[in-house]
Formats: C-alpha cells, structure tokens, sequence
C-alpha cells in the first residue's frame, strides 16, 4: 500500500484495528538489511479492509476482538499474527519455536512465515520499545527502557547478532526439518516504537535510526507537576501502540494522582496531551511524555 494511502489513524475507532494500522506502517528503530517494513507489503485493499473491520465487529479477525492484555509484548505479537494471516495472508509455519543446545534453550524464533509474494520462507524477530535518552556525566548518552534495565543499543546488537541468526544455528536443523525445509529461512527484523527526549536539553538520535522515527519527551514528576497537564492523560498498555483518542475530556484530577505517585518513588509512566477533535466530543492525542521518578534512570543505569 503506497504511503500517500495510509489512512488517518484516528479515523479509527476500535482499539485493535488502530493499533493494527499502527504497526503497519510504523517506522523501526533501526536500519537493517535485514528490516521488513509492513506498508511495502500490504494490498491494495487494506484500507478499505481496515476500515470494514473498524465499522463491523463481526467481521473483525477473533484477535482483534479478544479482551486487551497489558502483557505488550504478548499484544505486540497478536497484532502481527494478524498481519501475516489476515492482512498479508501468509501462512505462519511456526511460532515462538525454541532452539536448544544440550537441554538448554538459547533462543525462541518468533515467526517462520512463507512470504507469498516472493515465494520466499522468511524467519522474523519482533519487537516493540520505548527508549528514553539520557546523557551520562561523562558526556556518553545511552537510550534506556522505562524501568532503565534495557538498552536500545544492546537490544539492537541482540537483534541482528543473534536472534535474527537463530535460524541459521546447527541446533536449529532440527526444527526447520520438522517443517521440512533443507535451508535456512532468509532474516528480516522489525522493531517499532518511540524515541523519548529529555524537555531540558538537546540530544542528537542514533546514528542508526531513521529520521522519520516516532518521538516524544520526558522529563522528571516534579516538573511535570508544574507544568500546565490539563490536557494529560496517563497511557496504560497496550495502548502505548498509538495514538490514543477518547470520548469526552482529560481527567485532570487522576492525571495529578498519577504524578504524584510518580514523585513519591512509583515507576515511570507514559502520557498523551490531547487536543479537542471538531466534532466536539473526541479527544485526540497530539504528543507524548514520558514522565520518571527524580533521581531516573538511578544507580543500575551505567555508561558501560
């Protein structure tokens, strides 16, 4: 589906089909060889599909319709299984198939798919990150999860030197025989998600990462407390895949609930600023802030 047909997220009303177009056209953070990009796939009728899918319930996929998990990954992985079955329409030859060695699992291969349109069987490694930039006292800026245990750059370096190779591994013969094939499967990656700037200083993106990455901010509680938040809301997963839209105005009162428990020593979390849409009763987002205890990414976060 060429870009110039990507359809309006917030036209979308039903969660998962949202989040569904979300991903399809989601820039990754990364540049890889090895990347697939969803949007150079999709036929030409996705946008209607989509739109059918957001109108009707009934002819929505059964995934799309289960109950939201704030497991994200588990949701994350939903969403592209109906990607590949529904949308793309190709055949998922296995899932979250391990690899052992002696006993012992050295990795799980996401999905091994057959990509119809090239007649190629393909391994892809998923994933979905939050990163949030913070430059060290030495003047070295790393780019932490939320909880500040995980790392863009050695989630990258894990992606590409080994989970995009599990496939190729001797221990894996076993399992691409299962599914009888005799080569490995070609790699592709993809990892979407959103780059978050400190509010008070300037920091240059990864080299590697693609100008056109989803960005927002973040900045400590006790400024955000000072802040006009009137328009914040807080985000609770999975509906980090964005962008979040409701029905009626801002709850400015459990917004200021939430900081404070921020401030107090609770962990990190994700909002959206709204903005008012013309028909008078959606919200829309329009930016996005990650909000972190005062002494964040603290102790464990080290420029090592």
């Amino acid at each position: 589906m060429p870009e110039s047909r990507q359809l309006p997220l917030t036209e979308l009303r039903t969660d998962g089909v949202r989040h569904l177009a979300w991903l399809c056209h989601a820039p990754q953070l990364m540049t890889s060889g090895r990347q697939f990009q969803p949007s150079e796939w999709l036929p030409a009728d996705t946008i209607e599909r989509l739109r059918h899918w957001d109108r009707t319930a009934s002819a929505c996929p059964e995934r799309l319709r289960q109950p939201a998990t704030p497991r994200l990954g588990h949701y994350f992985e939903r969403l592209y299984q109906t990607l590949l079955e529904d949308l793309l329409q190709w055949p998922i030859l296995a899932q979250n198939r391990q690899v052992r060695q002696r006993g012992r699992t050295i990795g799980e291969m996401d999905f091994i798919v057959e990509n119809r349109q090239t007649g190629e069987i393909e391994h892809h490694e998923i994933a979905v990150k939050f990163y949030l930039g913070y430059q060290h006292q030495d003047g070295t800026v790393f780019w932490y999860g939320p909880n500040a245990q995980d790392r863009l750059d050695r989630k990258t370096l894990h992606m590409l030197e080994q989970q995009s190779h599990l496939a190729t591994r001797d221990e894996a013969r076993d399992v691409l025989e299962d599914l009888g094939l005799t080569t490995p499967p070609q790699a592709r990656i993809f990892m979407p998600g959103y780059l978050f700037y400190p509010d008070s200083m300037p920091l240059n993106p990864p080299s590697n990462i693609p100008p056109s990455h989803l960005r927002g901010e973040w900045l400590p509680a006790r400024r955000a407390l000072n802040t006009n938040v009137r328009y914040w809301v807080p985000l609770n997963k999975p509906h980090w895949l964005g962008p979040w839209l409701q029905e009626g105005p801002p709850d400015t009162q459990a917004t200021r609930k939430a900081l404070n428990h921020i401030a107090d020593g609770g962990p990190p979390r994700l909002f959206a600023e709204l903005t008012p849409h013309p028909d008078g009763t959606t919200w829309l987002e329009t930016h996005r802030f990650f909000v972190v205890p005062e002494h964040w990414p603290g102790p464990n976060a080290r420029p090592t």
